[in-house]
């Protein structure tokens, strides 16, 4: 019984930590989506260059999507002609990089971590892409040749612009408030549930002692945590509880980094996606580009930051107030909608 209320008591205090950096996140999320057209990002990435790569991790950044909603967005960008390499990064950079991912990642790390996974998650994401495009440079040619683009599209023919237009009809709080908090959070919600219990769990029961002899071998250590991180289905919001979790039982931050950068990339479902929409080879290039950048990228972070404080679920268990405590009973609130609200067949 005591160990169970311990669990419940990390969990909390992990949910007191980033609630209301989620919230937050979430709603900059649904007021970003209120400014970018539908259409914007696609109607730029049809070029197999490197320009297409590099503007779609840039507009992949401030996109207020997650780990689960972002694999249908690169299915559209791959049907609208975009290189295998651009949606590759895009694929990489947009969940790492969103607003409720940054935010929830500064309440557990802080700015400088959470600035360094931001610009390497730019970075892998541009030499996966830039890699991707090179190996496959014949074969997209000739892609290209059989199915070049329209000169129609210019002109609004083909409905893209036109549409835009029509979609984004103005700015609205209503519609910021029902996408931050209706649609993007019913994406994360049962992952960041998960999250929050095996981050609880993991916290009150890893064995620190057992563990610690492991963890001074930095390479067998990224490389261990890597092999769990390419499967594991956890959105890059809430890996954050479990990735606290690891830190907490003595992984260093760079193992930690690993963990955060390769999985929200590499869960067995956007791997599946990866493999079909492109093929094995493409796949083969996607895992072992940010597999082996993420490990080089972790230990440039042991070794270089290694004196960087960051969560302690114990220390701050005392420093929580009622804006966090508020925080949490809103967002335990919405997974509570979320979970017996009425599921309805519908397209947005």
């Amino acid at each position: 019984m005591e160990i169970l209320f311990t669990i419940f008591k990390n969990i909390l205090v992990l949910s007191d930590a980033m609630s209301f950096y989620i919230l937050l996140g979430l709603l900059l999320a649904g007021v970003i989506k209120q400014l970018i057209p539908n259409d914007f990002i696609s109607s730029h990435l049809g070029a197999n260059k490197i320009s297409s790569v590099i503007k779609a991790t840039i507009f992949g950044i401030p996109m207020p999507v997650c780990s689960c909603s972002v694999i249908p967005l690169a299915k559209s960008l791959q049907k609208e002609g975009a290189s295998k390499g651009a949606v590759q990064s895009f694929l990489i950079a947009t969940p790492i990089t969103g607003a409720d991912s940054i935010m929830a990642t500064y309440s557990f790390f802080g700015w400088i971590f959470t600035i360094y996974r931001v610009i390497t998650a730019i970075v892998i994401a541009i030499i996966t892409g830039i890699v991707q495009n090179y190996v496959d440079k014949k074969d997209k040619v000739m892609q290209f040749s059989m199915h070049k683009p329209s000169e129609s599209t210019n002109s609004c023919e083909t409905g893209c612009c036109c549409n835009a237009s029509k979609k984004n009809s103005g700015f609205s709080i209503k519609e910021s408030f029902n996408y931050a908090y209706n649609i993007l959070f019913k994406d994360i919600y049962i992952g960041l549930f998960i999250g929050l219990i095996i981050g609880g769990i993991f916290t009150s029961l890893l064995p620190k002692e057992l563990l610690k002899p492991i963890f001074e071998y930095q390479f067998i250590t990224y490389i261990a945590i890597l092999i769990v991180s390419l499967p594991l289905y956890v959105c890059a919001t809430a890996s954050l509880p479990i990735a606290a979790a690891f830190l907490l039982s003595g992984m260093s931050s760079g193992a930690v980094f690993v963990f955060l950068s390769a999985g929200p990339a590499t869960n067995s479902v956007t791997m599946g996606v990866v493999a079909s929409m492109f093929g094995k080879k493409s796949l083969f290039i996607y895992l072992g580009v940010i597999s082996v950048l993420s490990i080089i990228f972790g230990y440039i972070f042991d070794n270089f930051f290694s004196n960087l404080e960051v969560f302690d679920i114990h220390s701050h268990v005392q420093e929580f107030n009622l804006v966090d405590t508020t925080s949490t009973i809103l967002m335990f609130t919405l997974m509570l909608y979320h979970f017996f609200k009425p599921k309805h067949n519908h397209n947005h």
